[in-house]
C-alpha cells in the first residue's frame, strides 16, 4: 500500500512539473522587447500632403528612433513614426533622415523593396496587410491570409479572395512560422487609401546633400474589415483596443564596418531578416484622448 501511495505521489509531482513547464517563445524577437505605443485621436481631418506641418504632428506621440531589425543596434540615420486616428481614418507620419534621397520605381506594385523605402504592416488574427512606399510616392501592397484560415475564416467564399488570385508565401527569413504558410493577394488595393511624400532636398541629385523625406498616410477604417472580422473588432477602434502594427525602413545601402548594419531598420526588433512576423509587431493601443490642439511652435 505504501509503495502504491509513493508511486502515485511521484506521478502527480511529475505531471505537475510537466504542466507547469513554461512554453518557449517560438519567435526570434525577444518577447519582453516588443514596443508599445498609444495612438491618440484627432478632432479634424488631416490634409494628406506629406509636409507634416499641421499642429497635430507637432504634438502627437513620437516613436523612438528606429533600430536595426536583426541586432537592435542604433542606426546611421534617424527614422521616426507617429500614429493618430479619427472616426474615418488611421493616420501615419514618417520622418526619414536621408542625406541622398533616391528612388527608382514609379509604377504601382513595382518591386519597391529594391528601393530605399518605408513599410507598414497591420495584422488581424487571420490575415495581415503589407504597404511599402518610396520617395516617388510609388506604392506596393499585398494582403496576406494564413493558409489554415483561408477556409474557416470565410476568405474562400469571397470573390475578392478567390484562390486563383492568391499565391503561396512562406515568409522571408522565418520560414518555419508556427502557423505555417500564407496566401498572398499581390494585386489587392486598400480602398480609399491616401499617400503623400515631401522631399526636403533634391530627389536623385547627388551633387548636394538632402535632409530627408517625410510621408503622410491615411487608411480608412472600412478597408480593415477583413482584418477585424475574425475577432469582430470595432472599426473605428474603441478606447483601449490594441492592434499589432509594424513600421520599418529598408535601404539599398549599409553603414560601413565595424557597424553591423543589416540595411533594415524598425521600431521594434525582429531578430531576423523578416517583417512578416505579426507576433513581433508594435502593440498600438487606441485612446479617445485628443491630441493637443495647441499651435505648433
Amino acid at each position: 500500500m505504501r509503495m502504491s501511495f509513493l508511486l502515485a505521489l511521484l506521478f502527480l509531482q511529475c505531471s505537475w512539473r510537466l504542466q507547469a513547464a513554461p512554453v518557449a517563445w517560438p519567435f526570434p524577437c525577444p518577447e519582453d522587447q516588443i514596443k508599445r505605443y498609444t495612438a491618440q485621436r484627432v478632432e479634424a481631418p488631416i490634409r494628406i500632403d506629406g509636409k507634416l506641418d499641421e499642429p497635430v504632428w507637432a504634438h502627437a506621440l513620437q516613436s523612438p528612433r528606429f533600430i536595426d531589425i536583426i541586432t537592435g543596434e542604433p542606426t546611421q540615420h534617424d527614422t521616426r513614426v507617429q500614429v493618430v486616428w479619427d472616426q474615418e481614418n488611421l493616420y501615419l507620419a514618417y520622418r526619414v533622415e536621408e542625406p541622398l534621397v533616391r528612388a527608382k520605381y514609379t509604377n504601382r506594385n513595382d518591386p519597391i523593396y529594391y528601393d530605399n523605402d518605408i513599410e507598414f504592416f497591420i495584422a488581424g488574427r487571420d490575415a495581415y496587410y503589407e504597404f511599402e512606399l518610396n520617395a516617388f510616392n510609388t506604392t506596393y501592397e499585398v494582403f496576406f491570409i494564413w493558409s489554415e484560415a483561408y477556409e474557416k475564416g470565410g476568405f474562400a467564399a469571397s470573390p475578392e479572395f478567390s484562390r486563383e488570385k492568391l499565391r503561396p508565401f512562406n515568409g522571408v527569413g522565418l520560414t518555419t512560422h508556427p502557423r505555417g504558410g500564407r496566401l498572398g493577394h499581390f494585386d489587392w488595393s486598400f480602398p480609399g487609401m491616401r499617400t503623400a511624400v515631401h522631399v526636403d532636398g533634391t530627389l536623385n541629385q547627388d551633387q548636394d546633400r538632402d535632409r530627408g523625406w517625410t510621408v503622410e498616410l491615411a487608411f480608412p477604417w472600412r478597408g480593415l474589415e477583413w482584418l477585424a472580422k475574425a475577432e469582430q473588432r470595432s472599426l473605428p477602434p474603441k478606447e483601449g483596443d490594441v492592434w499589432a502594427m509594424d513600421f520599418s525602413r529598408f535601404n539599398t545601402y549599409k553603414e560601413a564596418p565595424p557597424a553591423k548594419d543589416s540595411g533594415g531598420w524598425v521600431w521594434t526588433r525582429h531578430g531576423i531578416w523578416d517583417s512578416h512576423i505579426p507576433e513581433c509587431f508594435v502593440r498600438v493601443m487606441f485612446s479617445t484622448n485628443a491630441v493637443s490642439k495647441a499651435v505648433a511652435p
